[in-house]
């Protein structure tokens, strides 16, 4: 892997997938595994109850420079400010609009909040770090 770092000021050409959040490892940041009652980290072993695990960001964009196309995740707490809440609070968001909702459609949420994140991203310019 090349650990050479620089900075990339590139727009954002569309949004890859909609998942934004993903239950993580407090440990090592890696994906759980969750059941209804137990989470568990593949990577480092680390396990616990499902009601104390913790959120983080994830969120895969295309961008696109003067010259090149990338692929860019970013990752964590440097999206707290353009959702305006944690990734915990988010979940927890989710999480009640679809125990709260009447409808059938328990994927309204998902969509309106990627539709939301797709005006929020789309189009604007951004500095990442690579």
């Amino acid at each position: 892997m090349n650990s050479v770092r620089g900075l990339l000021a590139a727009s954002v050409i569309s949004v890859q997938n909609s998942c934004f959040i993903y239950p993580a490892c407090q440990k090592c940041c890696s994906r759980l595994i969750l059941d209804s009652r137990r989470f568990n980290c593949l990577k480092c072993g680390c396990t616990g109850e499902a009601k104390d695990v913790s959120y983080r960001y994830r969120l895969s964009l295309k961008v696109a420079d003067t010259n090149d196309l990338f692929d860019i995740t970013v990752f964590g707490s440097c999206l707290d400010p353009f959702f305006g809440v944690t990734a915990e609070n988010l979940q927890r968001c989710i999480q009640d609009f679809n125990q709260l909702s009447e409808e059938t459609n328990t994927d309204a949420s998902p969509g309106m909040l990627v539709q939301a994140v797709e005006t929020c991203f789309i189009g604007k310019r951004f500095i990442f770090g690579v």
